[in-house]
């Protein structure tokens, strides 16, 4: 101990208390000490002062040992108690200690006082070394490290306390749901202290506006959650105003280098109508991103009628079960066959399903999800893996198969600068024919970043593998490009194709662009052949294959295995 210890020394004789004061510095124990000899005046001792370690003697003519135990038990009962005495029985020291006594020592053998008091002491330091430990334990449970708010859970706990506040006395309260706008852009520029340090400042400078009455939260990365108690809606989007002017007001600095910051709001009410925590949690980050769409700075109210939030909603809930999928595997591959319509060749085209609580979900539902979201690079990794462990898994067994599998790509795996390379990964993994892989895009994704697919396209064919230009005729005036982009195969739009045998004008483009395929040394698709007559015209044009229901309907993979 850095300090004097503090005894309080309870004994009618104060030549007594002198002699237990000299024995422990004799000890080597330097302490300050008071000396008590009725009930009262340890009471006020007890309530003046934090006592480090408490002295009894055992009779004294105001009181006993028992009572000032009872004492300090109930003022400080942390406060070690050691009995001293000149006479007591055992079956005293007994009920002195099962009282809570530490110790009892005899006054003809004070040599035991000072290891008796170092023991206690250490004993001491311990149970407060545990109890400050447990006490971070409680703080960290609850606490963001960074930025020493409240964490998400916590922050759940007071959305809660609101939540019932409103269903049982009808208050309004509001939820702010506050994402930084330059976060990216700091952290990525300058690293992730500076991104730490960004964070910290934000959380202190939303803490200062909205005062103690209120909570903020740190809900993760750059967002922050203010809860807002007793308020209305009007006072609710002042306050969103007041944390944008304050924010926007806000210079941060690293490196000597300043940062203009900025933020978007979500804004939920809370009243009687509202459901769950995380019902409310979610209509929070959906009118954020709302707002986030809509630009810099912006405030969006969640609003139940507004058609946008509702397709957010759906998105969201979507882009959780496609999380979920990807985590736990359930994603499926379906083959659609390509049939010749000048040969017998027959090819396939991977198609993706999903599969949620055992049904299985075609791609329409949740793929633009998955867009919104940034998922399908993730999906497009899952199908690429899955379809060559399934042409390396014909291969082994023998199955005599030569045409091409086809498999669809998304224009953002096409801007991940990784996703060429877990390709070469999967081709090496798997030892595969890659010129039995055609990879396929959109004409509209290709047109959108042409030097970007023009590179990727050229890196994919010097590996070997084929590649197919999907949904092409959309824009006419793509023909030109077709000489910017090396592909293999062109696929006539589906739109076209099923109009055609009623409208001449989509006649004239699906042969339009059969001839100019043709004339670039081109494969062709056409897809969407629903009938015979449409695969017949398509004969007499000189389209190489189709592909639609009118050909076969898609169907899970395994079966290409048992066909084989």
């Amino acid at each position: 101990m850095d300090r004097d210890l503090n005894v309080l020394i309870a004994d009618d004789s104060e030549d007594d208390a002198l002699l237990l004061i000299r024995e422990l510095r004799k000890g080597g124990l330097l302490c300050q000490f008071e000396r008590v000899d009725d009930p009262e005046a340890m009471r006020r001792a007890l309530n003046l002062s934090k006592w480090d370690l408490v002295v009894t003697d055992h009779n004294m003519p105001s009181f006993s040992s028992a009572d000032a135990l009872q004492l300090v038990k109930l003022a400080q009962p942390e406060t070690p108690v050691i009995v001293v005495s000149g006479t007591i029985s055992d079956d005293v020291a007994v009920h002195s200690m099962k009282s809570g006594a530490q110790d009892y020592i005899m006054k003809d053998n004070l040599s035991r006082l000072v290891p008796v008091v170092e023991r206690e002491l250490r004993e001491v330091a311990q149970r407060d070394a545990h109890l400050q430990a447990q006490q971070k334990i409680a703080y960290l449970s609850h606490h963001d490290t960074l930025t020493n708010l409240i964490n998400r859970e916590q922050f759940k706990n007071y959305l809660q306390t609101a939540l019932d506040s409103a269903h049982q006395t009808q208050a309004q309260h509001a939820l702010l749901y506050v994402d930084l706008d330059q976060f990216k852009i700091i952290n990525d520029a300058c690293g992730h202290q500076a991104g730490d340090e960004l964070l910290k400042q934000i959380g202190e400078l939303i803490k200062g506006v909205i005062g103690e009455r209120d909570c903020v939260s740190r809900m993760g990365g750059d967002e922050f959650g203010v809860l807002l108690t007793d308020c209305n809606p009007q006072e609710a989007c002042a306050m969103a105003a007041k944390l944008h002017k304050s924010i926007e007001q806000h210079r941060f600095v690293w490196s000597e280098q300043p940062f203009m910051v900025s933020a978007c709001t979500g804004i939920v009410l809370i009243d009687n109508s509202s459901m769950d925590v995380e019902e409310v949690l979610s209509s929070a980050d959906m009118a954020s991103y709302a707002a986030k769409d809509k630009g810099q700075s912006f405030i969006q109210v969640y609003d139940l009628n507004n058609q946008d939030l509702t397709l957010r909603k759906e998105q969201m809930r979507w882009a959780s079960k496609i999380r979920r999928a990807l985590d736990e595997n359930a994603f499926v591959l379906y083959k659609q066959p390509i049939v010749g319509l000048k040969s017998d060749a027959v090819h396939y085209e991977f198609l993706v399903r999903m599969l949620d609580e055992g049904e299985l979900v075609a791609p329409g539902l949740f793929i633009p999800a998955a867009e919104r979201f940034n998922l399908m690079t993730s999906i497009d990794r899952w199908v690429v893996d899955s379809a060559f462990s399934f042409v390396r898994r014909c291969i082994d067994k023998k199955a005599n198969f030569k045409g091409v599998y086809f498999i669809n790509l998304s224009g953002s795996s096409l801007n991940d600068e990784t996703f060429f390379e877990s390709v070469r990964e999967c081709k090496r993994r798997y030892d595969i024919p890659a010129n039995q892989i055609c990879f396929e895009i959109t004409e509209t994704t290709a047109i959108s970043n042409i030097e970007a697919t023009s590179a990727f396209i050229s890196d994919i064919r010097e590996l070997g593998f084929l590649f197919a230009l999907d949904d092409f005729g959309v824009g006419m005036s793509s023909f030109a490009y077709l000489k910017a982009i090396p592909v293999d195969v062109l696929k006539i739009d589906g739109g076209f194709v099923r109009s055609m045998l009623s409208d001449p004008m989509d006649l004239a483009i699906v042969d339009a662009c059969n001839t100019i395929a043709h004339s670039a040394g081109l494969k062709t698709v056409a897809e969407f052949v629903e009938n015979s007559e449409i695969e017949d015209k398509l004969r007499i044009l000189g389209v190489d294959f189709a592909q639609g229901y009118g050909i076969s309907k898609p169907g899970p993979i395994e079966d290409e295995l048992l066909e084989n």
